[in-house]
Protein backbone atom coordinates (compact mmCIF):
# COMPACT_ATOMS: atom_id res chain seq x y z
CA UNK A 1 0.00 0.00 0.00
CA UNK A 2 1.44 3.42 -0.96
CA UNK A 3 2.42 5.63 1.94
CA UNK A 4 0.49 8.85 2.40
CA UNK A 5 1.97 12.34 2.78
CA UNK A 6 1.90 12.26 6.58
CA UNK A 7 3.80 8.96 6.69
CA UNK A 8 6.42 10.18 4.22
CA UNK A 9 6.94 13.38 6.22
CA UNK A 10 7.35 11.35 9.40
CA UNK A 11 10.02 9.23 7.72
CA UNK A 12 11.78 12.32 6.36
CA UNK A 13 11.80 13.87 9.85
CA UNK A 14 13.35 10.69 11.23
CA UNK A 15 16.04 10.68 8.53
CA UNK A 16 16.77 14.37 9.21
CA UNK A 17 17.36 13.59 12.89
CA UNK A 18 19.69 10.75 11.90
CA UNK A 19 21.54 13.07 9.53
CA UNK A 20 21.93 15.74 12.21
CA UNK A 21 23.32 13.20 14.66
CA UNK A 22 25.74 11.85 12.01
CA UNK A 23 26.87 15.36 11.07
CA UNK A 24 27.57 16.22 14.68
CA UNK A 25 29.59 13.01 15.02
CA UNK A 26 31.54 14.05 11.94
CA UNK A 27 32.09 17.52 13.40
CA UNK A 28 33.41 16.00 16.63
CA UNK A 29 35.85 13.86 14.65
CA UNK A 30 36.90 16.95 12.66
CA UNK A 31 37.61 18.73 15.95
CA UNK A 32 39.90 15.88 16.99
CA UNK A 33 41.63 16.06 13.61
CA UNK A 34 42.06 19.79 14.13
CA UNK A 35 43.73 19.26 17.50
CA UNK A 36 46.16 16.79 15.94
CA UNK A 37 46.89 19.20 13.08
CA UNK A 38 47.58 22.04 15.50
CA UNK A 39 49.98 19.82 17.38
CA UNK A 40 51.77 18.91 14.16
CA UNK A 41 51.61 22.43 12.74
CA UNK A 42 49.89 21.11 9.59
CA UNK A 43 47.31 23.13 7.59
CA UNK A 44 43.58 22.97 8.27
CA UNK A 45 42.66 23.08 4.59
CA UNK A 46 43.82 20.24 2.33
CA UNK A 47 42.31 20.68 -1.16
CA UNK A 48 43.59 17.36 -2.49
CA UNK A 49 42.08 15.48 0.49
CA UNK A 50 38.71 17.18 0.02
CA UNK A 51 38.81 16.49 -3.72
CA UNK A 52 39.48 12.81 -3.02
CA UNK A 53 36.62 12.61 -0.49
CA UNK A 54 34.12 14.18 -2.87
CA UNK A 55 35.24 12.08 -5.82
CA UNK A 56 35.01 8.92 -3.73
CA UNK A 57 31.48 9.74 -2.61
CA UNK A 58 30.41 10.56 -6.16
CA UNK A 59 31.80 7.21 -7.33
CA UNK A 60 29.95 5.28 -4.61
CA UNK A 61 26.68 7.22 -4.99
CA UNK A 62 23.94 4.82 -6.12
CA UNK A 63 20.92 6.96 -5.31
CA UNK A 64 18.91 9.65 -7.10
CA UNK A 65 21.26 12.48 -6.03
CA UNK A 66 23.24 13.87 -8.96
CA UNK A 67 27.06 13.90 -8.68
CA UNK A 68 27.18 17.71 -8.67
CA UNK A 69 24.65 17.77 -5.80
CA UNK A 70 26.78 15.34 -3.82
CA UNK A 71 29.77 17.65 -4.34
CA UNK A 72 27.82 20.73 -3.21
CA UNK A 73 26.43 19.05 -0.10
CA UNK A 74 29.75 17.64 1.08
CA UNK A 75 31.65 20.80 0.32
CA UNK A 76 29.32 22.65 2.70
CA UNK A 77 29.68 19.91 5.32
CA UNK A 78 33.46 20.08 5.12
CA UNK A 79 33.36 23.88 5.16
CA UNK A 80 31.28 23.90 8.36
CA UNK A 81 33.61 21.36 9.99
CA UNK A 82 36.70 23.34 8.90
CA UNK A 83 35.23 26.48 10.44
CA UNK A 84 35.19 24.75 13.82
CA UNK A 85 38.98 24.50 13.56
CA UNK A 86 39.64 27.88 11.91
CA UNK A 87 37.49 29.63 9.27
CA UNK A 88 39.42 30.54 6.13
CA UNK A 89 39.71 34.24 5.29
CA UNK A 90 39.21 34.48 1.53
CA UNK A 91 39.85 37.58 -0.60
CA UNK A 92 38.07 38.14 -3.91
CA UNK A 93 36.99 40.96 -6.20
CA UNK A 94 34.05 42.62 -4.45
CA UNK A 95 31.66 43.97 -3.44
CA UNK A 96 29.15 41.30 -2.44
CA UNK A 97 27.43 39.64 -5.37
CA UNK A 98 30.35 39.18 -7.79
CA UNK A 99 31.09 35.97 -9.64
CA UNK A 100 34.41 35.96 -7.76
CA UNK A 101 32.51 35.77 -4.47
CA UNK A 102 30.37 32.98 -5.92
CA UNK A 103 33.54 31.11 -6.95
CA UNK A 104 35.02 31.53 -3.46
CA UNK A 105 31.89 30.13 -1.81
CA UNK A 106 31.62 27.30 -4.34
CA UNK A 107 35.25 26.29 -3.70
CA UNK A 108 35.50 26.73 0.08
CA UNK A 109 31.85 26.47 1.12
CA UNK A 110 29.90 29.25 2.79
CA UNK A 111 31.62 29.00 6.21
CA UNK A 112 34.39 31.45 5.33
CA UNK A 113 35.36 34.96 6.37
CA UNK A 114 34.74 37.21 3.36
CA UNK A 115 37.44 39.71 2.37
CA UNK A 116 36.02 41.69 -0.60
CA UNK A 117 38.59 43.76 -2.51
CA UNK A 118 38.34 46.58 -5.05
CA UNK A 119 40.78 45.11 -7.59
CA UNK A 120 42.72 41.98 -8.51
CA UNK A 121 45.87 43.73 -7.25
CA UNK A 122 44.27 44.15 -3.83
CA UNK A 123 43.29 40.44 -3.76
CA UNK A 124 46.94 39.50 -4.26
CA UNK A 125 48.07 42.09 -1.70
CA UNK A 126 45.61 40.79 0.90
CA UNK A 127 46.78 37.19 0.51
CA UNK A 128 50.45 38.27 0.51
CA UNK A 129 50.16 40.51 3.57
CA UNK A 130 48.11 38.02 5.61
CA UNK A 131 44.88 40.02 5.61
CA UNK A 132 43.45 36.93 3.91
CA UNK A 133 44.59 33.31 3.93
CA UNK A 134 43.58 32.75 0.31
CA UNK A 135 42.69 34.76 -2.76
CA UNK A 136 40.33 33.83 -5.60
CA UNK A 137 40.87 35.46 -9.01
CA UNK A 138 39.58 34.76 -12.53
CA UNK A 139 42.26 33.56 -14.92
CA UNK A 140 40.41 32.51 -18.08
CA UNK A 141 37.04 32.90 -19.78
CA UNK A 142 35.76 30.56 -22.47
CA UNK A 143 34.59 33.51 -24.59
CA UNK A 144 37.20 36.24 -24.05
CA UNK A 145 40.26 34.16 -23.20
CA UNK A 146 42.74 34.88 -20.42
CA UNK A 147 42.33 37.56 -17.77
CA UNK A 148 45.60 39.35 -18.46
CA UNK A 149 45.93 41.21 -15.16
CA UNK A 150 45.66 37.98 -13.19
CA UNK A 151 48.41 36.37 -15.30
CA UNK A 152 50.66 39.40 -14.85
CA UNK A 153 50.18 39.28 -11.07
CA UNK A 154 50.85 35.53 -10.92
CA UNK A 155 54.13 36.15 -12.73
CA UNK A 156 55.48 38.58 -10.14
CA UNK A 157 53.70 37.48 -6.95
CA UNK A 158 55.04 35.14 -4.23
CA UNK A 159 51.62 33.47 -4.17
CA UNK A 160 51.07 30.10 -5.82
CA UNK A 161 47.98 28.32 -7.12
CA UNK A 162 46.57 25.59 -4.86
CA UNK A 163 43.17 25.06 -6.48
CA UNK A 164 40.79 26.03 -9.25
CA UNK A 165 37.05 26.30 -9.78
CA UNK A 166 35.06 26.76 -12.99
CA UNK A 167 31.73 28.62 -13.06
CA UNK A 168 29.03 28.59 -15.69
CA UNK A 169 28.51 32.36 -16.00
CA UNK A 170 25.05 33.72 -16.69
CA UNK A 171 25.02 37.48 -17.25
CA UNK A 172 21.71 39.27 -16.66
CA UNK A 173 20.75 42.87 -17.37
CA UNK A 174 19.77 44.33 -14.00
CA UNK A 175 18.06 47.63 -13.21
CA UNK A 176 15.45 49.34 -11.04
CA UNK A 177 12.79 48.81 -13.74
CA UNK A 178 11.75 45.56 -15.42
CA UNK A 179 11.84 46.96 -19.00
CA UNK A 180 14.58 48.01 -21.42
CA UNK A 181 13.07 51.45 -21.91
CA UNK A 182 15.07 54.54 -20.98
CA UNK A 183 18.45 52.88 -20.40
CA UNK A 184 21.17 55.45 -20.97
CA UNK A 185 24.21 53.49 -19.74
CA UNK A 186 25.15 49.86 -19.08
CA UNK A 187 27.73 49.31 -16.34
CA UNK A 188 29.90 46.20 -15.94
CA UNK A 189 33.43 44.88 -15.69
CA UNK A 190 35.18 45.12 -19.10
CA UNK A 191 35.18 41.32 -19.45
CA UNK A 192 31.40 41.17 -18.96
CA UNK A 193 30.84 43.99 -21.46
CA UNK A 194 32.92 42.07 -24.00
CA UNK A 195 31.06 38.82 -23.32
CA UNK A 196 27.72 40.55 -24.01
CA UNK A 197 28.69 42.90 -26.85
CA UNK A 198 26.52 41.16 -29.46
CA UNK A 199 23.38 41.38 -27.35
CA UNK A 200 24.08 45.00 -26.41
CA UNK A 201 24.64 45.99 -30.05
CA UNK A 202 21.31 44.47 -31.02
CA UNK A 203 19.08 45.50 -28.11
CA UNK A 204 20.71 48.66 -26.65
CA UNK A 205 22.75 50.17 -29.49
CA UNK A 206 22.41 53.72 -28.18
CA UNK A 207 23.31 53.03 -24.55
CA UNK A 208 26.73 53.99 -23.24
CA UNK A 209 28.88 51.03 -22.19
CA UNK A 210 30.66 52.02 -19.03
CA UNK A 211 33.46 49.88 -17.57
CA UNK A 212 33.60 49.64 -13.77
CA UNK A 213 35.74 47.69 -11.27
CA UNK A 214 33.34 44.74 -10.99
CA UNK A 215 29.89 43.63 -12.09
CA UNK A 216 28.61 43.90 -8.54
CA UNK A 217 29.93 47.45 -8.31
CA UNK A 218 27.99 48.22 -11.49
CA UNK A 219 24.87 46.74 -9.89
CA UNK A 220 25.41 48.87 -6.78
CA UNK A 221 25.69 52.00 -8.92
CA UNK A 222 22.66 51.06 -11.06
CA UNK A 223 20.57 50.75 -7.90
CA UNK A 224 20.97 54.50 -7.44
CA UNK A 225 20.05 55.62 -10.98
CA UNK A 226 16.93 54.40 -12.85
CA UNK A 227 18.53 55.31 -16.22
CA UNK A 228 21.43 52.93 -15.62
CA UNK A 229 21.54 49.15 -15.98
CA UNK A 230 24.18 46.65 -14.91
CA UNK A 231 25.41 43.35 -16.26
CA UNK A 232 25.79 40.89 -13.38
CA UNK A 233 24.55 37.65 -11.88
CA UNK A 234 21.41 36.97 -9.88
CA UNK A 235 23.43 37.19 -6.66
CA UNK A 236 24.18 40.86 -7.35
CA UNK A 237 20.56 41.55 -8.26
CA UNK A 238 19.39 40.14 -4.93
CA UNK A 239 22.09 42.01 -3.05
CA UNK A 240 21.12 45.43 -4.45
CA UNK A 241 17.38 45.00 -5.00
CA UNK A 242 17.39 45.07 -8.80
CA UNK A 243 15.03 43.44 -11.30
CA UNK A 244 16.22 41.23 -14.14
CA UNK A 245 15.28 43.22 -17.24
CA UNK A 246 16.77 40.59 -19.58
CA UNK A 247 17.93 37.07 -18.77
CA UNK A 248 21.21 35.43 -19.87
CA UNK A 249 22.43 38.09 -22.30
CA UNK A 250 25.94 36.62 -22.76
CA UNK A 251 26.74 35.94 -26.42
CA UNK A 252 27.91 32.37 -25.76
CA UNK A 253 25.38 30.02 -24.14
CA UNK A 254 28.05 27.97 -22.35
CA UNK A 255 30.10 30.89 -21.07
CA UNK A 256 32.46 29.66 -18.35
CA UNK A 257 35.10 31.39 -16.25
CA UNK A 258 37.95 29.56 -14.54
CA UNK A 259 39.16 30.91 -11.19
CA UNK A 260 42.46 30.22 -9.44
CA UNK A 261 42.79 29.87 -5.67
CA UNK A 262 46.10 31.38 -4.52
CA UNK A 263 48.02 31.65 -1.24
CA UNK A 264 51.51 31.93 0.19
CA UNK A 265 53.50 28.66 0.27
CA UNK A 266 53.80 29.00 4.06
CA UNK A 267 50.00 29.16 4.32
CA UNK A 268 49.59 25.99 2.28
CA UNK A 269 52.32 24.08 0.47
CA UNK A 270 51.67 22.52 -2.93
CA UNK A 271 48.87 19.94 -2.48
CA UNK A 272 49.79 16.29 -2.72
CA UNK A 273 48.56 14.20 -5.65
CA UNK A 274 44.79 13.76 -5.75
CA UNK A 275 44.70 11.55 -8.86
CA UNK A 276 43.44 14.37 -11.09
CA UNK A 277 45.97 17.19 -10.99
CA UNK A 278 47.50 20.04 -12.96
CA UNK A 279 50.85 21.85 -12.93
CA UNK A 280 50.95 25.47 -14.10
CA UNK A 281 54.30 26.96 -15.13
CA UNK A 282 55.44 30.15 -16.79
CA UNK A 283 58.58 30.19 -18.95
CA UNK A 284 60.53 32.33 -21.38
CA UNK A 285 62.93 31.04 -24.00
CA UNK A 286 65.96 32.44 -25.80
CA UNK A 287 65.05 34.42 -28.90
CA UNK A 288 66.21 31.94 -31.54
CA UNK A 289 64.52 29.93 -34.31
CA UNK A 290 62.59 26.90 -33.07
CA UNK A 291 62.84 27.82 -29.38
CA UNK A 292 59.06 27.59 -28.78
CA UNK A 293 58.92 24.24 -30.58
CA UNK A 294 61.80 22.95 -28.46
CA UNK A 295 60.03 23.56 -25.13
CA UNK A 296 57.14 21.35 -26.23
CA UNK A 297 59.37 18.39 -27.10
CA UNK A 298 59.98 17.21 -23.47
CA UNK A 299 56.23 17.01 -22.88
CA UNK A 300 55.77 14.76 -25.90
CA UNK A 301 58.83 12.65 -25.14
CA UNK A 302 57.60 11.88 -21.61
CA UNK A 303 53.92 11.47 -22.54
CA UNK A 304 52.67 14.52 -20.64
CA UNK A 305 49.53 16.24 -21.96
CA UNK A 306 49.46 20.03 -22.23
CA UNK A 307 46.04 21.58 -21.55
CA UNK A 308 46.83 25.29 -21.93
CA UNK A 309 49.43 27.41 -23.72
CA UNK A 310 49.19 31.22 -23.54
CA UNK A 311 51.68 33.96 -24.37
CA UNK A 312 52.08 37.37 -22.69
CA UNK A 313 54.49 40.17 -23.64
CA UNK A 314 57.44 40.40 -21.28
CA UNK A 315 57.17 44.24 -21.35
CA UNK A 316 60.90 44.48 -21.92
CA UNK A 317 60.61 46.43 -25.15
CA UNK A 318 62.48 43.63 -26.96
CA UNK A 319 59.47 41.69 -28.33
CA UNK A 320 60.06 38.95 -25.77
CA UNK A 321 57.28 36.79 -24.35
CA UNK A 322 56.37 34.71 -21.35
CA UNK A 323 54.50 31.46 -22.01
CA UNK A 324 51.95 30.14 -19.51
CA UNK A 325 51.63 26.37 -19.73
CA UNK A 326 49.32 23.93 -17.93
CA UNK A 327 50.12 20.22 -17.99
CA UNK A 328 48.19 17.25 -16.68
CA UNK A 329 49.60 15.32 -13.75
CA UNK A 330 51.55 15.88 -10.54
CA UNK A 331 55.31 16.33 -9.98
CA UNK A 332 55.30 13.22 -7.77
CA UNK A 333 54.71 11.20 -10.95
CA UNK A 334 58.10 10.30 -12.50
CA UNK A 335 57.13 11.08 -16.11
CA UNK A 336 55.78 14.52 -15.12
CA UNK A 337 58.86 15.30 -13.02
CA UNK A 338 61.16 14.25 -15.89
CA UNK A 339 59.25 16.34 -18.44
CA UNK A 340 59.36 19.45 -16.23
CA UNK A 341 63.06 18.98 -15.49
CA UNK A 342 63.89 18.72 -19.20
CA UNK A 343 61.66 21.71 -19.95
CA UNK A 344 63.41 23.85 -17.34
CA UNK A 345 66.82 23.18 -18.93
CA UNK A 346 65.61 24.81 -22.16
CA UNK A 347 64.24 27.98 -20.56
CA UNK A 348 65.80 31.35 -19.88
CA UNK A 349 63.15 31.81 -17.17
CA UNK A 350 61.12 29.10 -15.40
CA UNK A 351 58.61 29.40 -12.53
CA UNK A 352 56.07 26.90 -11.20
CA UNK A 353 52.88 28.87 -10.59
CA UNK A 354 51.18 26.01 -8.78
CA UNK A 355 50.33 22.33 -8.50
CA UNK A 356 46.69 21.64 -7.65
CA UNK A 357 43.67 19.34 -8.10
CA UNK A 358 41.79 19.99 -11.35
CA UNK A 359 38.43 21.68 -10.82
CA UNK A 360 35.11 20.36 -12.08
Amino acid sequence: MPRDLAQLRTEIDAVDRELLAALNRRASLANEVGELKRGEGSPVFRPEREAQVIHGLQTRNAGPLKPENVATIWREIMSACRALEAPQRVAYLGPAGTFSEQAAVQFFGSSIEHVPCVSFDEVFQAATAGTADFGVVPVENSTEGVVTRSLDLLLTSPLHIVGEISLLVRHHLLRKERSLEGIEAVLAHPQALAQCQGWLAKHLPGAERRAVASNAEGARMAAGNPAWAAIAGERAGSEFGLHIAAHAIQDEAFNRTRFAVVCLPQTLAAPQASGKDCVSVVVSVPNKPGAVHDILVPLKQHGVSMTRFESRPAKSGQWEYFFFIDVQGHPSQPHVAAALADLQKLCAYYKVLGTYPVGD
